[in-house]
């Protein structure tokens, strides 16, 4: 019981006057959406985003996005009420952060002030890049059960992590994920179609790479388990696992590049992000 109290990841931190602003700005984009007479998934079609990504902002458990807001207020005919508040909105993202474990707060710093981000998944979707339902899936299955708060708290966590995107300058980041990944329907075939989409919408920004190691590949430079590689701002690169809940922060630079030489051979060793985008492309037409 201790170690569970222990590891219980926390909500977004209020201490910082953000997550006040962030719950307002839901309301209202919820209270205009149903003036207007839209469901989450046709105003989710206006604006790029799927459903539950919808209902995660309007409950102000996730940033909604300056250019979400300015569309937002066109599509809703909300009369520059909700674009008036995007000057505050970006303030307060620059100041947002995320409360963690204690156990996870120095990979966490190190995670929201990179440079590069590089990680290599062999068995489920990095938690930057799922979704809203998929984290939820997630969660909810996991052995012993957690109870409803606490599989909400970790969702909430999970998704404000992703603030590191929204940054500007905005950091490099590349995945390798094994093909198997992209096959395991976590939370079934809907939960699964929009985690996909969400892999094919995150791939076409600038800044990320994602490539897919296929099954058919006979050999491979790391049969040692998932891992991250970061490049926090004016610090050495450093790496970090976790095995069964045990985490570890690696900094020693001998090990670290002994991680990252592996990184290198697999990125070799993966299919282009053209033809990932590709591959993705046909397994959710099959779907």
């Amino acid at each position: 019981m201790q170690e569970e109290r222990e590891r219980r990841p926390e909500t977004p931190a209020e201490s910082d006057g953000t997550t006040g602003l962030f719950t307002a700005l839901g309301k209202m984009l919820k209270l205009f959406r149903e003036r207007k007479g839209l469901t989450q998934k046709e105003f989710g079609l206006l604006v790029g985003y799927g459903p539950d990504a919808i209902s995660s902002m309007e409950r102000g458990v996730r940033l909604i996005r300056p250019e979400v807001l300015e569309k937002a207020d066109a599509h809703l005919e909300a009369g520059g009420v909700l674009a008036q508040a995007i000057p505050e909105l970006r303030e307060a993202m620059s100041r947002a952060r995320t409360r963690h474990p204690e156990w996870y707060r120095g990979y966490a710093a190190l995670e929201a002030e990179a440079v590069e981000l590089h990680q290599y998944s062999n068995h489920a979707v990095h938690g930057l890049l799922q979704t809203e339902a998929h984290a939820r899936s997630v969660f909810a299955k996991r052995r012993p059960f957690l109870s409803e708060e606490t599989i909400e708290q970790r969702v909430a966590d999970r998704l404000s992590r992703q603030q590191v995107f929204a940054r500007w300058p905005a950091p490099v980041v590349s995945y390798v994920i094994e093909e198997v990944v992209l096959d395991r329907p976590i939370g079934g075939r809907d939960v699964h179609t929009e985690q996909l989409q969400h892999l094919l919408s995150v791939s076409s920004m600038r800044n990320i790479e994602i490539q897919v190691m296929p099954t058919r590949i006979q050999e491979h430079p790391n049969m040692d388990g998932a891992f991250n590689l970061l490049a926090p701002k004016k610090h050495p690169q450093v790496a970090y696992t976790e095995v069964q809940g045990y985490p570890r922060l690696i900094t020693d630079p001998e090990e670290v590049r002994k991680i990252a030489d592996r990184y290198g051979i697999m990125r070799a060793m993966a299919l282009p992000p053209e033809e990932t985008r590709t591959l993705i492309a046909k397994k959710l037409e099959e779907l």
